[in-house]
């Protein structure tokens, strides 16, 4: 991050950042593999789909933009049969053809993944909130070129290229209008939590104290006769 005069900011190029750690942690811990981006970030002027597979999501709120990734055919089917292998399913049982709409599905449910941990690192980090669509995944034999249906005044776009384990390649591609985030003052970032996990703690919690309330432990003689004579 740079430094002027009003203190910490937080740019274009640190969301781009953001993004894409969000884009290697969702994948490495699905593929149980290692994923990592190159260091280099290209400058663009369109963003689009391209062959095999692409994939995108529009998002809103504090900052508009909208989010690509490109896949090749040979990084789709092989992220998707290590995410499938992953969770306990037989080789034998994964589709075969990265045309597939079993590897476009695990695809898209990557994808709202993704940013859905990059919203939610926003939402901590910069203290505003974006909201994103459902993400939509296509087959593609030719290029598509998008065009962002939210006010941009000042587009940035750029490309990263991403390598799996077998290093095939993926793209990811970012339009948002030109932004900075200048910090203020300090403050407390720190994980927020998730709402239905907490409810999920809580109701696990008062199931286990009403089954431990129903297991009453045998008392000695002396305790069950008194309770006797109150009454009890």
């Amino acid at each position: 991050m740079g430094k002027d005069e009003n203190g910490v900011v937080y740019g274009t190029e640190d969301l781009l950042t953001s993004l894409c750690n969000s884009v290697t942690r969702v994948l490495n811990v699905a593929t149980q593999t290692k994923i990592h981006y190159s260091a280099m970030v290209q400058r663009i002027t369109k963003i689009g789909l391209k062959p095999d597979i692409g994939c995108f999501v529009l998002f809103d709120g504090g900052f508009s933009g909208l989010v690509v990734l490109n896949f090749s055919g040979s990084a789709a089917l092989e992220i998707y049969e290590k995410y499938m292998l992953s969770m306990g399913m037989p080789k034998s049982e994964l589709a075969t053809a990265f045309t597939s709409d079993e590897v476009s599905n695990i695809l898209g449910e990557l994808m709202n993944q993704i940013v859905g941990d990059f919203t939610g690192k926003v939402r901590r980090e910069l203290q505003t909130n974006i909201t994103q669509n459902q993400p939509k995944m296509l087959v593609l034999n030719k290029q598509v070129m998008l065009s962002v249906d939210t006010p941009l005044d000042r587009p940035e776009i750029r490309r990263v290229s991403f390598f799996t384990d077998s290093n095939n390649i993926f793209y990811l591609e970012l339009a948002i209008d030109r932004t900075e985030f200048i910090k203020l003052h300090d403050f407390d970032s720190s994980e927020v939590l998730d709402p239905d996990a907490l409810l999920d703690s809580e109701q696990a919690d008062k199931a286990k104290g009403a089954s431990e309330a129903a297991v009453v432990p045998a008392g000695d003689d002396d305790s069950d006769e008194l309770l006797r004579s109150l009454g009890m």
